[in-house]
């Protein structure tokens, strides 16, 4: 499938707001941090902030996205529609427990309700995301028991390292999400490998033999190509990236995704509750890239039983 960049920077940018703003509500309910103005107004922005630059992101890959909203109304049938419907109804307990945190000060009470709404509401919608892809038949690398928890994991992942950053810069308990942010990106790194060994070992969805239904009379070739110009069929679902090239981008993204970030993190814990955040801001910003790069390949290494209509051997 065609990596777009709109795409991939919806599902990293907002997965991360969403693994911080889990972390947010549940911290300030439980007051493992301080519910200062400062850490606030920085924390619910960079959330919210990820959230909703994600979200509108994710409109321009739309042939009109100017009718984004329609896909609210098909929730019944549509896991598009039902992640359009948990994002919307997230900001309202988001923002009233923003509004409790930064204006009155307060994290707990009626107010920690919201945040735990807030961070329900946050699982929920990356759940949804990982649903839309994990829902398509036609596509085996996405129709994979691991799809939707390695959503999860890594928005839980690279909310983690900015809740560790934001506990450092303004206080709280930073072990804990250090701590976190560590076994969340071991947690990753394991899913991630047995993921792609699985795709690399799996069975094609379809062959050219089972798309054409001429199997029984042996091997099936393709003579000559149904169309003279790329259409957009081939575009979007004809693309592939080689073996090697794939190889070397999973690389990347455990080195700079994962390794880089649990050595800062680490660095970091020697300190304590003292932990600077320069290796913190570092950890953040590669576990980021590497996030990047791993959704990437997500798409990247994707194969549509369309294309053995196209001259694909197997999808």
């Amino acid at each position: 499938m065609h990596p777009a960049a709109s795409v991939i920077f919806f599902t990293t940018a907002s997965g991360a707001g969403y693994g911080l703003l889990f972390l947010l509500g549940l911290a300030g309910a439980a007051g493992l941090v301080p519910a200062s103005l400062a850490f606030g107004l920085v924390g619910f922005t960079v959330a919210l902030g990820l959230i909703t630059a994600g979200l509108m992101a994710s409109t321009f890959h739309l042939g009109h996205p100017e009718r984004a909203w329609r896909a609210l109304s098909q929730w019944r049938s549509s896991w598009l529609s039902r992640e359009g419907v948990a994002a919307v109804a997230t900001y309202l307990p988001a923002g009233l427990f923003a509004l409790g945190w930064v204006v009155f000060g307060t994290a707990g009470g009626v107010w920690g309700l919201f945040g735990l709404l807030a961070s329900l509401g946050a699982v929920a919608t990356v759940l949804c995301t990982g649903m839309i892809y994990a829902s398509l038949p036609t596509i085996r690398q996405w129709r994979h028991p691991l799809t939707v928890p390695g959503y999860l994991a890594i928005g839980l992942y690279t909310g983690a390292l900015l809740m560790a950053l934001l506990t450092a810069a303004f206080g709280g308990s930073v072990q804990i999400f250090l701590w976190l942010a560590v076994v969340a990106g071991i947690g990753v790194a394991a899913l991630k490998l047995a993921y792609w060994q699985s795709i690399d070992s799996g069975a094609p969805a379809a062959t050219a033999e089972s798309a054409t239904g001429l199997g029984r009379l042996g091997r099936v070739r393709l003579l000559e190509a149904p169309t003279t110009s790329q259409n957009f069929v081939m575009r979007e679902m004809g693309y592939r990236v080689a073996r090697k090239h794939a190889h070397k981008l999973r690389a990347i993204a455990g080195a700079v995704g994962v390794a880089a970030p649990v050595v800062l993190l680490l660095i970091g814990a020697v300190a304590g509750e003292d932990a600077d955040v320069v290796p913190l801001f570092l950890a953040a910003l590669a576990g980021s890239a590497g996030a990047v790069v791993e959704r990437w390949l997500f798409f990247a290494e994707a194969t549509h039983v369309v294309t053995t209509y196209y001259g694909a051997e197997a999808a």
